[in-house]
């Protein structure tokens, strides 16, 4: 099974997100469609033209990846998912994204699975190891930090 991939988010995010995408797998041009959700344009043609670029996708079944829940986006995207054929996340980020592109041959319920745990895996707090941020030394002759 080779599932859709359908990325909703405010303009240009989408565009973005799948360029990234595409720099690190080349071959999922024809699995990934996004739609930038573009300021002041009236909802009633944001879902048409949601709908017709989710539909070129031509599989059995679509993960569809939005921003920010409860944005027009997420509404939009809310809309346009059955919850058989395809499911909605929220919160898109680039690991999830990655994610979902590397196991999108899996079935549905195990592609979900894997890209939330990716998108909040993918979310940490790095270790600072900068010179200023590590204990004095006591030849140190003064007690100011400076940076490099």
């Amino acid at each position: 099974m080779n599932n859709g991939i359908f990325i909703i988010a405010h303009a240009p995010l989408a565009s973005a997100l799948r360029q990234c995408v595409l720099h690190v797998f080349p071959d999922a041009a024809n699995a990934l469609a996004v739609f930038d959700v573009q300021p002041n344009m009236p909802s009633d043609e944001t879902l048409a033209a949601a709908r017709m670029t989710m539909s070129m996708l031509n599989t059995p079944s679509t993960l569809v990846l939005t921003d920010l829940f409860g944005a027009t986006p997420c509404n939009v995207a809310q809309k346009l998912v059955d919850g058989v054929n395809s499911r909605l996340i929220t919160g898109v980020n680039l690991p999830m994204l990655m994610r979902a592109v590397t196991y999108r041959q899996e079935s549905m319920d195990a592609l979900v699975a894997r890209v939330l745990s990716g998108g909040t895996q993918g979310v940490m707090q790095v270790a600072v190891t900068a010179p200023q941020n590590q204990k004095r030394k006591i030849h140190d002759q003064n007690d100011h930090d400076y940076q490099q």
